[in-house]
């Protein structure tokens, strides 16, 4: 069996590439603006609708008008970002068709637009541009030269996408891969529930637990003194410029552990386990603000925000993505299941009611008198109720 996978690397370019680098981004953000404001004015003046098709046979005209501009980078490239547009404004609408807060696209600015992607390898980029240097490796990208890489690891499959990423000060390219061979685990014989939380990470109904680390949390107060910073610093000033970059430098040093943390702990459960069955969870739903409107204000603003960015922090969106591509790659069965009572209910007799839940670390059965840690309860009902999925889905 063969997936699709993306390897991700650090990017090492001299200053005159770092400087083309940071031209090609803005050029492309320049082109989803200008893109953006053409559809904007098309439909406000004429109540025309323009697709992707009428803005991408426009493109030879821009960059023939502009050779020392758009016209220096790669036409795939250029197609990539105006793609981008195409699909936000096609979420746009789903939104609008669901109900949903529409959340029309908006023009990016300097600060909001990170990625400039090249969609197939030979295009107007070549990953591994120079094999005769077996010591280093370098990918070729249009208008910019042969950028070094600092390849920690093998790059697998076919290579089918090339992607540069800007964080911080940092740039990464980010290669996407068909025909990955699949790595499948010998098998184990284990099932298990798994329970993601706030005080755990994670927590199995065999009574394991992985602590949360809360990397966000650790760093509160460096962060904190940072953004302080940042309110006292004039707008446009080169201090003011530091400042921010120290805040995305703590933030992206957060994000680099958490993943980690999630990386290791998935890598545990997918070599010990056969079956893995864990919550469907909402994340977008679980965080939504609860500040309400001028109209209806809400309740208990401060103690939900506290909540979401305790939620948030732990990365349970990262790791349950970890996890199913981690679990597809070594040939295991991940199970999703509904959330709905299974920190309530007990999982000895059945009995669901919110008065069994005594704490958050306790469960106490008001019918039967079971107790036990409320999170290895919820995991073994989350099991339980994943092991039916599936002799359901083997009848059937």
């Amino acid at each position: 069996m063969a997936v699709r996978r993306s390897f991700k690397f650090l990017l090492r370019p001299t200053r005159r590439q770092e400087i083309a680098l940071m031209a090609c981004l803005d050029d492309h953000r320049q082109l989803y603006n200008g893109a953006l404001e053409h559809r904007r004015t098309a439909y406000h003046k004429a109540g025309v609708s323009v697709r992707y098709g009428d803005q991408s046979g426009e493109l030879k005209y821009i960059r023939a008008g502009d050779e020392g501009g758009q016209g220096r980078w790669s036409f795939s490239s250029q197609q990539a970002t105006l793609r981008r547009l195409d699909r936000a404004f096609a979420a746009f609408f789903a939104r609008v068709k669901a109900g949903r807060a529409p959340g029309f696209p908006r023009f990016r600015g300097r600060g909001r637009f990170d990625t400039v992607t090249w969609p197939k390898d030979g295009d107007g980029c070549r990953w591994d541009s120079q094999p005769e240097r077996a010591s280093a490796t370098f990918v070729r990208l249009q208008g910019i030269g042969h950028v070094r890489v600092h390849r920690h690891r093998t790059v697998k499959g076919r290579v089918k996408t090339v992607s540069v990423k800007r964080e911080g000060v940092r740039w990464f390219v980010i290669v996407s891969c068909e025909d990955v061979p699949a790595e499948p685990l010998p098998a184990t014989g284990a099932v298990t529930g798994v329970d993601v939380g706030i005080a755990s990470l994670v927590t199995t109904s065999q009574g394991e637990h992985v602590a949360n680390p809360r990397h966000l949390a650790a760093s509160a107060d460096h962060l904190a003194a940072a953004q302080r910073a940042v309110a006292r610093a004039m707008r446009g000033s080169r201090r003011r410029g530091k400042v921010v970059a120290r805040v995305g430098a703590l933030h992206a040093k957060a994000r680099r552990q958490r993943l980690d943390g999630a990386h290791k702990a998935a890598l545990a459960l997918v070599r010990a386990y056969d079956v893995i069955v864990h919550e469907d969870l909402r994340i977008t739903n679980m965080t939504r603000s609860a500040s309400g409107t001028l109209d209806a204000p809400g309740r208990n603003v401060a103690a939900k925000s506290s909540l979401n960015r305790s939620i948030l922090d732990a990365g349970w969106g990262m790791f349950l993505t970890i996890l199913s591509h981690k679990a597809e790659s070594a040939g295991r069965k991940l199970i999703a299941v509904d959330p709905a009572n299974t920190s309530r209910t007990c999982a000895r007799c059945g009995h669901c009611a919110q008065a069994n839940r005594v704490s958050q670390a306790v469960f106490a059965c008001t019918a039967c008198g079971h107790t036990a840690h409320a999170d290895v309860n919820a995991a073994a009902n989350i099991l339980r109720a994943g092991l039916a999925l599936r002799e359901a889905a083997e009848a059937a």
